[in-house]
């Protein structure tokens, strides 16, 4: 931690022991100001924010789509949803940047959630918030080899056994165990992408459809590297974890299938759409998960090894207006917050980069976007040409955003907006057109809200809050026993390349930023009404601000007991690991993804790994 910022955190805990009475009464009154949740009401889910297409904000690529139909009411029509791209692409008024006609579509005759979030940037953790209704921290979901149970009833379980035919192409990943150990082909290939671009139709016809807003994947070094370097997170060592972002352009000008295998579930979705759920007289609903448009493999085991490729063809960069990106605004790296160094350093984007370089990323990014947009045209085509369309329910969205170098950054992993919030759209028969929601939502909210379109009753217990409401424009105490929806919605981060669990509370104007325990670490407080960009962080100039929003996200989680929880589990779950691989674990450790960071010092590293674990190695009785 820089002296500025140890400076910084002296005179932030200051402040929070000299608070008077008076601030106090301001604390409360602010409160009440914002109507923000009381500590003795139910945890709320996350925010609703509707996901736009512009090229100053983009999603991440786990993207989440669900589309339960209500059951038998041929007047509420199939529900869809669509998931994919940046968010902000989805909604920002002035998207001159790349031409998105699906998404121009979906908002002409829907509704947009200017507000959406996902619960964990990250692409296992975020699914499956989506898949069970719960906040991560409630799944335990801590990371992408730690997610729900195999056995975990989902809402599409509980459609099925209430009459929904039920079909899935492209990946889940929200189970434990298989996104970050498996691989699909051999070095140099894309092994798993994390992000998938999903579709749902019922009978009344519902359609979901999830995308990443880009592709991930490992080759052989990352087949255990992304939890491995979860669990060592607090290891006293700064070792880089991916390649350095970079673009290839490949193909022709007439080429537009570039991610071939998610054309290729695309083609098996509108197969099934013409060929089955045409001829279904019960509920349907079809799930559909892309890639795209996560970042690729790149095809280098060297210095440039990682999922960190923004790939595309000329006939979608030909669609991208470059003199509309915006280059991002970047903190000098001895300004930097502690994490977000940390976070820039291990995805390998401490380094120079020109203004071209960072323009070249975002424009493949937003061609990548593009050739998403044409899947999701596809889907919304053959519910069209079977008749279905004006009977569907579509929900489109993702499980995280893209940063493509905003804060010095790629990928996931943060609470800043181009990383956690996500795009979600929502058009279907009974719903308003050119619609848009400011209210702050979640993707836990997808569970209730797949229940309330098929007329299932929705459990007490979940995080999240039925979207109906919402999309009806009725009052949430009218149909929910559970009351109003809160005025927030939570955020949170406990894998790999963040040296701490972060959590993030946004509600009204103000995002909320705390690490760890809440004391170790500098907050972070943004308005993001005068400060879109997040570049000021405003918590040592609005204490009273922070002490409120804190003392809200502790009535809905005792975040330093989580972070504690997360800390012991990395150790026993590296502890189980290291004792398994016996004699082999200097190699195999060696040769993940810090490969070349690790083989110019390894007996340095594997100390400070020994020093993190203290004595448990010799308790054990591993050596």
């Amino acid at each position: 931690m820089t002296s500025n910022f140890k400076d910084s955190l002296r005179t932030y805990k200051e402040i929070c022991r000299t608070c008077t009475a008076q601030q106090l009464l301001e604390i409360n009154l602010l409160s009440k100001r914002e109507q923000m949740l009381r500590p003795s009401q139910t945890p709320p889910t996350a925010g609703t924010v509707q996901p736009e297409l512009h090229s100053t904000n983009r999603q991440n690529p786990s993207a989440q789509t669900w589309a339960p139909g209500r059951r038998p009411a041929p007047d509420r029509g199939h529900p869809a949803r669509p998931a994919g791209g940046d968010g902000r692409l989805t909604f920002l008024p002035g998207n001159h940047t790349v031409d998105l006609p699906s998404i121009n579509f979906m908002k002409r005759h829907g509704t947009v959630f200017l507000n959406a979030y996902t619960n964990s940037p990250i692409c296992c953790p975020s699914r499956a918030a989506m898949w069970s209704g719960l906040f991560t921290h409630i799944t335990e979901s801590w990371n992408n080899f730690k997610g729900l149970n195999p056995d975990y009833v989902t809402w599409m379980d509980l459609m099925e056994k209430n009459g929904y035919h039920t079909q899935k192409f492209g990946k889940l990943d929200f189970t434990s165990g298989h996104h970050s150990v498996r691989s699909t082909g051999p070095a140099g290939s894309p092994v798993q992408a994390f992000h998938r671009i999903t579709a749902f139709f019922a009978y009344p016809f519902a359609l979901v459809w999830e995308t990443s807003w880009a592709a991930n994947g490992y080759l052989f070094h990352g087949l255990q590297g992304n939890r491995v370097e979860a669990w060592t997170r607090d290891v006293n060592f700064l070792l880089r974890q991916e390649g350095r972002p970079m673009v290839k352009l490949t193909g022709h000008r007439k080429q537009f299938r570039v991610m071939e295998k998610d054309w290729q579930n695309v083609d098996k979705a509108v197969n099934w759409i013409k060929e089955e759920a045409v001829n279904f007289t019960q509920p349907f609903i079809l799930y559909l998960g892309l890639n795209l448009p996560h970042p690729y493999p790149s095809p280098y085991a060297g210095e440039n090894f990682g999922s960190s490729t923004f790939l595309t063809s000329p006939y979608w960069l030909e669609k991208v207006n470059y003199e509309a990106i915006k280059i991002p605004k970047w903190s000098s790296l001895s300004e930097m917050h502690p994490v977000d160094y940390y976070t820039s350093y291990t995805k390998n984007c401490t380094g120079e980069f020109t203004k071209e370089e960072v323009r070249n990323i975002r424009a493949f990014y937003y061609a990548m976007c593009a050739e998403t947009d044409a899947m999701l045209g596809e889907i919304i085509s053959a519910l069209r040409d079977t008749g279905l369309l004006g009977k569907t329910i579509v929900i489109f969205t993702a499980d995280h955003g893209e940063l493509a170098m905003e804060h010095r950054q790629f990928y996931k992993m943060s609470m800043y907006e181009g990383s956690s919030h996500v795009p979600l759209l929502v058009m279907g028969p009974g719903l308003r057109e050119q619609q848009q929601i400011p209210n702050v939502v979640s993707l836990v909210d997808i569970y209730p809200t797949m229940l309330d379109i098929a007329r299932i009753p929705v459990p007490q217990n979940l995080s999240g809050y039925s979207l109906i409401p919402l999309l009806r424009e009725k009052a949430e105490s009218e149909e929910s026993p559970r009351g109003a929806r809160p005025s927030w919605v939570l955020s949170e981060f406990h894998g790999c390349n963040v040296n701490s669990s972060v959590y993030m509370l946004r509600t009204g104007k103000w995002k909320y930023i705390t690490y760890s325990d809440g004391s170790s670490v500098l907050p972070q407080l943004f308005d993001l009404t005068a400060d879109p960009d997040e570049l000021t962080n405003l918590a040592i100039k609005f204490p009273v601000t922070v002490h409120s929003l804190d003392k809200i996200l502790r009535s809905i989680v005792n975040y330093p007991k989580v972070s504690s929880s997360v800390h012991e589990y990395n150790k026993q779950q590296f502890i189980s690991w290291k004792q398994s691989l016996g004699q082999n674990y200097s190699s195999v450790i060696a040769n993940l993804r810090w490969h070349q960071d690790w083989l110019k010092d390894p007996k340095k590293y594997e100390n400070a790994i020994d020093k993190w674990l203290g004595d448990v190695d010799a308790l054990l009785g591993i050596h």
